[in-house]
This record gives structure tokens, sequence and C-alpha cells, in this order.
């Protein structure tokens, strides 16, 4: 390739889609309008040539040939009424007359323009005149009856002027019958050349199709079409699948972007996979973590209980036997280590029951709320009737949960409403319940001492407490224990900070909990536990 052609071809290939429509479609409407040019030239040319003949030179023709025979039957009138004097001969010249007047007139005007057609009229004209002049007029004028003595006279003279006569008419013929014949052939040459114009009319039309759709075919479709099957393999999955460009300029730079889109979407899915196992790792390990901790929580609280129902034992023992009998300092101390010996007590049972939730009570099965409900207020019975509490609920759904830790749940939160009445009044438990699309949402709202705004976060943490022990007994254990059960059963549970007559929980539990950790995913230590339970 010369270095010519690689310029030209370099510069083809930097032309966009737009200018090589551009330019296709300037190229194909001139070459379109030079074609409809020509188309258009021709007919009118052959249209006029063939109007010229059917308007002009058939007639001019065929009016000679008429104005020949008005002649003619002018001299045989003539001659026939000089050599006998018949009245009737007169007929057929007086006749002529007027059909010569009239071819005349049409002659003239089929011929306006003709300079040398109108010089032939003229001279058929001047050789009629003369022979009128001559011969026609005098004996026509001579009266009837007899012949006319001027006809013998002038029968030779008659014979010379009307033979000029004759051959002006044909002089005159001949021209416009070769007039008709070029005619004639120039409309048959105009023809054949209109035929084979718009002959070649259709074929470059036909050629500018096949060019135009091979055009758009290399240009535009088959590279999107290969652009579009690039995307497809890489919307399939093969992200590795790379985008060739081709086609003109801008589709070459789109299949540029999206290659560099892909390449990009590769690497960010690279990084994006390997954070995903990293996170899945963190995850597994924190799930570990979880469940170590789950288990030594267990463990601590299980096996702490024995040592310590030996101090707490042995302690009440020593108030028995040795209260009173030694100083009042020993007996604050022997006091002192028999609360701290119950409380203890009361703390890891709590902390053993918070272990155990999502751990060892884990049946799920279709609850009704409003049994489980009535069960617990029956085991606080006793509480309610001292406090004179009123305790009134919405009608409570059925879901599907595990018994023990619904009971569980009503047991913290009505406990505590009751533990933390106001002083000065009885208290008063609502329970509400409505739907709020696939979750439950449930209000417990009474009128005690409330919890103020910036301790709305602090009640859920274990071992969190409000008020000390003087004021309030407790281990902190139990709204973190609602916590975990609300959120075992795929819900969630907070401290409404504007209402401000008392306290309001609200907590959310799904129809149906999410799956719990399967025992096979735990640690070996915890899933013996499990297995063994408490």
């Amino acid at each position: 390739m010369s270095g010519s052609t690689r310029a030209r071809a370099g510069a083809l290939s930097t032309w966009t889609t737009r200018r090589w429509l551009r330019v296709g479609a300037v190229v194909s409407l001139t070459a379109l309008a030079l074609l409809g040019v020509t188309g258009a030239w021709m007919l009118q040319r052959t249209g006029s040539i063939s109007q010229n003949l059917v308007d002009v030179k058939s007639p001019a023709l065929s009016t000679a040939l008429q104005l020949e025979s008005a002649l003619l039957n002018q001299e045989t009138g003539i001659r026939g009424y000089g050599l006998t004097g018949t009245a009737d001969f007169l007929t057929p010249y007086r006749q002529g007359l007027a059909d010569q007047t009239t071819s005349t007139a049409r002659l003239t005007k089929l011929l306006h323009g003709d300079a040398v057609g109108l010089k032939d009229l003229k001279a058929v004209r001047d050789a009629a005149e003369t022979w009128q002049a001559r011969v026609a007029r005098p004996i026509s004028a001579a009266p009837a009856g007899s012949p006319s003595p001027l006809a013998a006279v002038r029968a030779a003279e008659g014979k010379t002027d009307f033979d000029a006569l004759r051959a002006a008419l044909a002089g005159q013929q001949k021209r416009l019958r070769a007039e008709r014949t070029q005619a004639a052939g120039d409309l048959s040459s105009t023809m054949r050349l209109r035929n084979w114009v718009f002959a070649a009319i259709a074929v470059v039309i036909a050629a500018l199709s096949v060019l135009v759709f091979e055009g758009l075919r290399r240009g535009i479709t088959t590279p999107l079409g290969q652009l579009g099957a690039d995307a497809r393999a890489i919307a399939g999955g093969d992200f590795g699948h790379p985008i060739a460009p081709t086609g003109p300029a801008d589709l070459r730079r789109l299949s540029g972007e999206i290659d560099f889109m892909r390449r990009r979407l590769v690497r960010e899915l690279a990084f994006t996979e390997e954070a995903r196992v990293r996170l899945h790792a963190q995850a597994a390990d924190l799930q570990r973590s979880n469940a170590e901790l789950e288990q030594f929580a267990y463990v601590a609280s299980h096996d702490l209980q024995e040592p310590l129902r030996k101090v707490s034992s042995f302690t009440q023992l020593l108030q028995r036997r040795y209260g009173g009998q030694l100083d009042a300092r020993a007996d604050q101390y022997i006091d002192y280590a028999v609360d701290g010996a119950n409380r203890m007590q009361v703390l890891i049972s709590d902390l053993l029951d918070f272990s155990r939730v999502g751990r060892v009570h884990h049946e799920l099965q279709s609850v009704d709320l409003d049994a489980v409900l009535r069960q617990t207020l029956s085991s606080l019975s006793m509480s309610i009737e001292e406090s004179e509490a009123s305790i009134t609920h919405d009608p409570l759904p059925s879901l599907v949960a595990d018994p023990t830790q619904m009971g569980m749940l009503w047991q913290n939160l009505i406990g505590n409403a009751v533990k933390f009445r106001h002083p000065g009044r009885p208290p008063v438990i609502h329970i509400s319940a409505a739907e709020d699309g696939a979750l439950w949402r449930f209000t417990v709202t009474d009128n005690g001492i409330g919890i103020g705004p910036e301790y709305v976060d602090k009640v859920f943490v274990i071992f969190q407490r409000l008020h000390t022990k003087d004021a309030y007994d407790g281990s902190g254990i139990g709204l973190a224990m609602c916590k975990k059960i609300v959120e075992f059963h795929g819900g969630t549970i907070s401290v409404d900070p504007a209402y401000q007559d008392g306290a309001r929980i609200t907590f959310t539990l799904a129809g149906e909990p999410p799956k719990a950790i399967e025992p096979s995913t735990l640690p070996e230590a915890t899933r013996a536990d499990t297995e063994r339970g408490p």
C-alpha cells in the first residue's frame, strides 16, 4: 500500500457514523438529483419533439396536400368552364378558392416562426396568384353558355403558370415531408435515449440501494451486533470476554469505553469478592467467638452455682448459729456475706437464663401469645395483687416462636412495669398489638417512673442499672434478655423517648423468625453443651 493510500485509509478511519451518513446521504441525493434532472429533460425533450411532430409537422404536410387539392379543383373547374361555358364547372372553382383560403391561413399559423416554411408558402401563394390573375379570374368572369375565347388563347400560358404552381407545391411538400421524417427520426432516437437513461437511472438507484444497505450493514448493523453479542457474553458471566472495537470511529470509541467499564467492573468484582471472602472469614470468626463467649457465660454461670450454693449455705448457717454471739461489727460482716451470696446467686441464675436464649430454648412452634400472657400474669399474680396493678391488652396474635422465650419476654416486660411503678399511684399497664407489614408491632405502656431519654439505649445493655440495689432489686439483665429474645425472633425493641407519662416499650416480632444457627456450625464444646442441656 502506497503512502497516499494509507493516508486516505487513516483519514477515513477517523470518520464517525454521523459523518458517514451525512456524506452518503449527500452523494446519494446528488446522484438522484442529477438522474432526476436528466430524466426530466429527456421526458421534456421527447414530449417537445412528439408535440412538434403531431401538432405541427404532420398537420402542415396534411394542410399542404389539402392546399394542392384546392388548387387542382380550381384548375379543373376553370379548364372545364373555359372549354364548355357550363356554369356548373365554376362550383369546384369557387370551393377550391374557399379551401385555398382556409388551408393558407392554417399553414400560416402552423408555420409561425418557420422562415423557410413561410417562404415556401409565399412562393405557392405567389404562383397561385399569378395563375389566377392571368387565367382563372379572366375565364371565370366570361359569360356562361359558350366556350371562353380566352381559354384557347391562354391555354399555353395557363399551363406554364400552373406548372410553376405545381413545382412550388411539390417543393413545399417535399420540404415538409423531409421535416416530418426528420422529426419522426428525432423522436425515435430520443425515445431510445430516454429508455437508456431511465434504465441507467434504475441501475444507479439499485446500485445506490445496495451500497446504502451494505454500508449500513458494515458500518452500523454489524458493529452494533458484535457489540451486543459481546455485551450478552459479559452479562452471561464471562467478564473476561474482551469487546472488539469495530465500525466507525464513534462506535469504536463506544466499544472502547464499554470495554474500559468492563475491565473496571472486573477489578471491582475481584475486590468485592476478596472483601466478601474476608468478611465471611470475619463473620465466621465472630460467630465462633460469640458462640465461645456464650459457652463461657453458660459454663461460668452453670459451674459457679455449686460452689456459690456452698458459700451461701454456710454463710447462712454461720448467721443462724453465731448471730448475736459476736459483736455488732461481726454480725454486720455476716449480713454482708449472706446478702452478697444471695445476690450473686440471683445474678448467676439470670446470667444462665440469658446465655440459654437461642441455645437451649429454640423449639419453634405456633404460640398463642394470649395464652402465654395469661400464664405470665398468673405467675406474677402475687406482685400484681400487692401493687394493685391494672393490666389490659388488645387481642394478641399467634406466631411461630419459642413458647419459653415468649413467656420470659412477657414476664420481664410486665415485671419491670410493676416493679418500677410510681410511688403515688397504682400501676396501669396496657399491651397493644398491630400488624405492620410482615411484622407484628407490640407496645407495653405503663404509668410508672419512666425512662429518661438519655437512658433509652443504656437500659438494653446487660448489667446496666439505672437505680441502686437499695431502691430497686434486680440484676440488670431483664431488658437485655428481652432484646436478645426479640432479635432472636427477627424483630427489634426500643423505648419511646417521647412518652412522658411513664415508660413505653415497643418491639416487633416476625410471623416466623429467621433460621437459628445450626448446632453443626457451633464450636464442639458449645454443641455438646446444647445437646446435653442445662
